[in-house]
This record gives structure tokens, sequence and C-alpha cells, in this order.
């Protein structure tokens, strides 16, 4: 089984990345469902995406829970039954899943340079220290939007802007993490964030500062 990546981020906050290569046929045979998530996966009409939610509950299994552990709420977000804090991702070949002790987020997203078409909807403040001409922009683009993404799914609030209310302090070409704010209404509050590349894609984790 491709367990692709196992990142201890912390003492409390582990990471498990999985390399979707797996048909939807083993992947069924392989993965215990229950009926709610069965449906889902049936319901779903791209074979990817059937991949990829497969592939998130091997990774569960593989942090010891199964798919009866995992429920959402009504704004989408998942939990675990146990209290401990979740975060899913995937894009394409790839899923990962956090597990933490205390409240964290967790995106993943293939570089593209279809990226800069959507940069002004999420780009605010970086503005000011992004190179559009730099050979790294697509990257950092991405490493942006996956920190926002990944800050979205942890405060989990909705209407927070990405652009106006997420703040991303510069990350070096050298850098593997950042500090990131969000500031919502009269409260500003305060984030790390971890980026990876790895075979054209983006990742980030964001926990709270302490």
């Amino acid at each position: 089984m491709p367990l692709y990546k196992n990142i201890q981020v912390n003492s409390q906050t582990n990471v498990k990345i999985w390399h979707i290569v797996e048909s939807l046929d083993f992947l069924m045979s392989n993965t215990d469902l229950k009926e709610e998530s069965r449906q889902r996966v049936q319901k779903m009409k791209s074979e990817l995406h059937q991949r990829a939610f497969l592939s998130v509950r091997l990774l569960l299994k593989a942090f010891g829970h199964s798919d009866s552990d995992l429920i959402y709420d009504e704004y989408g977000k998942p939990h675990l039954k146990n209290g401990l804090f979740i975060s899913i991702s995937h894009s394409y070949a790839y899923a990962a899943v956090v597990i933490s002790t205390s409240a964290v987020g967790i995106d993943i997203e293939k570089q593209r340079q279809k990226i800069t078409a959507i940069a002004s909807k999420f780009i605010g403040y970086e503005a000011a220290y992004l190179n559009i001409y730099s050979e790294h922009y697509i990257k950092q683009l991405t490493w942006i939007w996956c920190i926002k993404e990944s800050l979205y799914k942890l405060y989990a609030k909705l209407g927070v802007s990405f652009k106006e209310q997420m703040l991303v302090l510069p990350i070096g070409a050298d850098q593997e993490s950042t500090t990131a704010w969000i500031l919502d209404k009269n409260q500003r509050q305060r984030f790390e964030a971890l980026v990876l590349e790895f075979n054209g894609f983006g990742f980030a984790i964001t926990t709270p500062s302490k």
C-alpha cells in the first residue's frame, strides 16, 4: 500500500499522505465503509473522487481509526468521535489526513499555471511581496492558496474572505514554515503554517499559534 509520507509535525500532530495508484475495485474491496459512506461513493460521478474518498479511509485505518469513527457536522467539517481533531484533503493522485489534539487544517494542491487566473480572488496583502516574474511565483501562489484553504478548514466559519481577512507572511524559497493571520471583525488570530513541495504539488498544514 503506497503510504507516501508520514510527517510528525509535533508531538500532538501527525500527517499521512497516500499516493493513489490502486484501482477502484481494489480500494472498494479493501475498505470497510458504513452504509452512508458506501452510498456516497456510489453517487460520485468521478472515479478519481471515488478513489480519493476511499484512500482517505485507508489513511484513517493507518491511524488506527475506521470510517465509522468519522462524522461530519452541518458545515461539512470532519470530526472524530473520540474528540481528536482531523482535517482531510486530496488532489489528483494524492490524499492527505492530519490528526491532532488541537485544531488543525490541511490542504494539498497541484501546482498549475491556471492558478494565476484566480489569484486576484485570494491574494490581498500578499501582493506587496509577490513577484509575478519570479521562477517561484506559481509555487508561492499555490502555497498561499493551500495555507488559506487549510485556515478555512480549521477556522470553520462561513463568510471569511480569503483575500480580505486572511494574511500570509512571506515564504522564502528555502523555507518550510511561515505565519498567517485571520482578521475577523475585531479579533486577530495568529497561526503557524508548515509548507512542503513534492512531485509538483504544494502542501500546507496550519495550527493555532501558542
